[in-house]
């Protein structure tokens, strides 16, 4: 990727891969090139727990077509707690209530507030603290953002996130990255036989 570049389209591109593909990795390298906090938030956000991220941040350049200035945010599920403790403590914060909202309903208010409009928006797992049907409505949201002209990435394990019709989808493996169908991602294929048949997955595993 370093040597031969890697091209982002418009409009939503979700990385999808077996854990420790380097999904989240390329995520969080992507914020950090771009200025971003890579535990979540803006150019101007401040937080950090306890630094685990790569250094590829550091070694990728970031080469846009030129335009007018983007906003940015990057939205990280396993974080999101810190980012409201950040925000929370801020003089006059509009976002003092998130920690009052569930895990689930703060994540999709956050997201309200901060991804509108042209831009440049990250998220990475936004499926984690989703229901089916809040998942559902991200998907909404995820068409709203591109009908405005924004450029979206999302790291996801979600066959019904990666749904969204007309969205790139970059899977991550052994092989390097590749582009896929969604109908051939093979996580779309375990979770039909899954659903189809769970006795047979559960016989082999309990």
């Amino acid at each position: 990727m370093l040597a031969h570049g890697l091209n982002i389209p418009a409009g939503v591109t979700f990385l999808v891969g077996e854990n420790g593909s380097g999904k989240s990795t390329l995520i969080e390298a992507l914020a950090d090139a771009h200025g971003l906090n890579p535990e979540g938030g803006s150019r101007s956000v401040r937080h950090s727990s306890r630094v685990t991220e790569s250094p590829l941040g550091g070694l990728l350049k970031v080469i846009r077509t030129p335009g007018r200035p983007l906003s940015a945010y990057f939205l990280r599920a396993e974080t999101m707690h810190g980012l409201y403790t950040y925000l929370e403590g801020l003089p006059g914060s509009p976002d003092a209530d998130l920690h009052e909202r569930s895990h689930g309903e703060g994540f999709l208010e956050l997201l309200d507030r901060k991804f509108h409009g042209y831009g440049f928006y990250l998220m990475d797992e936004p499926e984690a603290p989703l229901s089916f049907t809040s998942t559902l409505g991200l998907l909404a949201r995820l068409q709203a953002l591109r009908d405005d002209g924004a450029q979206v990435v999302i790291a996801t394990h979600s066959p019904v996130l990666t749904a969204l019709p007309g969205a790139t989808i970059l899977e991550l493996g052994a092989h390097g990255i590749r582009r896929v169908e969604w109908s051939s991602l093979e996580i779309v294929a375990h979770w039909r036989r899954f659903l189809e048949s769970p006795d047979s997955y559960l016989r082999s595993l309990l």
